[in-house]
């Protein structure tokens, strides 16, 4: 037996930090006892005596079996694991891994939000060869354009209200780039303060996320957006029902712009959500109309209407009751017939949402299970085609703008969206890195480091609301404008007229395609009309099984009429006719 194997079974070599403290503290006490109060004695003994009691204490507890089996040098195990992710994120992963969002990412962001040159010299350091890799297609006559304050127009126009019954009166003048949901809870209050005062002073829009108005929002006068909830915080009754009076006092204030109904997110959809008793302080209990300490409950579903019939004449009664302002809709796509049921709603009707808001399943600002997070919910790349696609064949496009969010940081990322039917981005993690994020991943504990995601008044004063307000608005001028510089280049004249034809991707070594090959183009009013074999799948298996009185699917033997379709392709993007690009072969 090897001397190491010997030694081990007469003595294991996991306890020589227990037993070294021991012996350290009673020498250390000795020379305590034989020589007098020497402080170095008496710091060797304080530490070893410290070391040994926690050494004892291991070998007692029993939670922790490495702790049982390493007394003492367990610890060290728990320390590296504790400071993994920023030992990974600052010395391991390289710029362009995306977890979830990549070095050079971020980078961006802190660049533009602090006003900063944000060119980089030396060429891409992308794999152009990777498959995957797109590009946007240049003009060999680029356009010049003399502002890059892109605006649309959500709910018609002034003087054209949109066509739907009871339309809206009071259109919006939207920027393309706003702050997407987030609420006062999940931020700080010196968070919703600076998100704000940057809108206010970058004049676009600020979604207040589910939790309500509260008073930090209104502190400083920039527009809002109001999300209303299951929980219908801001205008609910006390056994949490929606109140039409409570709506219309907060509805009604010149401030909020827009009216927006979530019926899921992209973080977790399907999943209600609960903000425990104790987190509940005074002023989300003022902001969310609830009571204070007690537990905050965001049901999975809304208790105000049960089919998609009702869902549109309560949206109809929103912008009512609002005075005419845009209202609309904010889903993270699922089950397609129940997309479809709502769309079936609007035709039958009459009444449509002046926007929708698709939120795609790698949206991430709200804290949710794993299982949510990496496996529920369709990507944000889907479910705006779907979206935008179904509203094309039923020659509803032109009357719905159609808003997106997920993962949005770059003028390429909007550009791209935009080509799949976007006509205005959300950003919700790209603005708070712009307040200061390093993507610590503690938004969920209390313990941002960077004052953020907490409700610690003494975390969150180290964000200088002037400061970082200066930085949102710093973030979104500049990726505006490199919006702008992407337009002219591609020789346009507005991001509206970006379509799939101008973005290619690469399949192969030697194969790219457009990116309008790609994906689903379906034909304006073809879902009027009988169902063609050539219509996509989605359509053709998904379509009949809507109904407009029910979220449920019809029987499976409506869909049996439909030609045999294979599992894999029910939602996969089945290209068109293959179209090289010149100079291709």
């Amino acid at each position: 037996m090897p001397m190491r194997q010997r030694l081990h079974a007469l003595f294991p070599i996991r306890y020589a930090a227990l037993t070294l403290s021991l012996c350290g503290a009673a020498l250390a006490l000795l020379t305590l006892l034989a020589w007098g109060g020497s402080w170095p004695a008496g710091l060797v003994f304080v530490v070893c005596a410290l070391l040994a009691g926690l050494g004892i204490h291991d070998l007692r507890q029993s939670q922790h079996a490495v702790l049982r089996n390493y007394p003492v040098t367990g610890h060290l195990r728990f320390l590296l694991e504790y400071i993994r992710p920023e030992i990974r994120q600052y010395f391991i992963e390289s710029d362009s891994e995306a977890t979830p969002f990549s070095r050079a990412q971020r980078s961006l962001v802190y660049q533009r939000s602090k006003g900063e040159p944000d060119n980089r010299p030396f060429g891409t350091q992308l794999d152009v060869g990777q498959q995957g890799y797109e590009w946007v297609n240049h003009s060999i006559a680029p356009t010049k354009l003399p502002t890059h304050d892109f605006r649309i127009w959500i709910g018609g126009q002034p003087g054209q209200p949109a066509q739907s019954a009871q339309p809206c009166t009071q259109p919006y003048h939207a920027s393309v780039f706003n702050i997407s949901a987030m609420s006062f809870g999940a931020l700080s209050a010196n968070a919703i303060l600076a998100l704000n005062k940057g809108a206010r002073m970058g004049g676009f829009a600020h979604d207040t996320g589910e939790g309500s108005i509260s008073a930090h929002h209104r502190v400083h006068g920039g527009d809002l957006i109001w999300e209303i909830g299951s929980g219908y915080f801001g205008c609910r009754n006390d056994d949490g029902t929606f109140s039409e009076e409570r709506f219309v006092a907060n509805a009604t204030d010149p401030q909020v712009k827009l009216i927006e109904l979530k019926m899921s997110q992209g973080a977790k959809p399907g999943h209600g959500g609960i903000l425990p008793g104790p987190k509940v302080t005074l002023e989300i209990a003022q902001a969310r109309g609830v009571a204070v300490g007690k537990d905050c409950i965001s049901p999975s579903r809304h208790s105000a209407f049960s089919t998609p019939v009702e869902m549109m004449h309560f949206i109809a009664r929103l912008r009512q009751l609002s005075g005419g302002k845009p209202t609309g809709f904010k889903l993270c796509i699922g089950h397609p017939w129940e997309w479809f049921a709502i769309v079936k709603a609007m035709l039958q009707t009459g009444i449509t949402p002046d926007f929708i808001v698709v939120d795609g399943a790698e949206g991430g600002t709200g804290a949710a299970p794993l299982e949510f997070t990496d496996h529920v919910g369709v990507p944000l790349q889907e479910g705006l085609q779907l979206v935008h696609n179904t509203l094309v064949g039923v020659n509803l496009r032109s009357r719905i703008s159609i808003g997106a969010a997920g993962k949005v940081i770059t003028a390429f990322d909007m550009v791209r969206l935009m080509a799949l039917g976007a006509d205005w981005c959300n950003a919700g993690r790209g603005f708070m890195m712009a307040l200061g994020c390093i993507q610590a991943q503690t938004c969920h504990t209390g313990l941002c480091p960077t004052g953020v995601t907490t409700q610690d008044p003494a975390r969150q004063q180290a964000l200088v609301v002037p400061d970082k307000a200066e930085r949102v608005r710093n973030f979104h001028r500049s990726t505006l404008h490199a919006l702008k510089e992407l337009v002219q280049a591609a020789g346009l004249c507005h991001p509206r007229e970006v379509t799939a034809h101008h973005i290619v991707r690469r399949l192969t070594d030697t194969e790219v395609r457009l990116l309008s090959r790609l994906t689903m183009q379906v034909k304006p009013g073809a879902l009027l009309q009988p169902l063609q074999d050539t219509q996509h799948n989605v359509f053709r298996l998904y379509w009949p099984m809507a109904s407009a009185h029910s979220f449920q699917a019809s029987s499976p033997d409506v869909a049996s009429t439909s030609p045999p379709i294979q599992a894999a392709d029910r939602f996969a993007t089945t290209p068109g006719p293959v179209d090289l690009l010149p100079g291709q072969s």
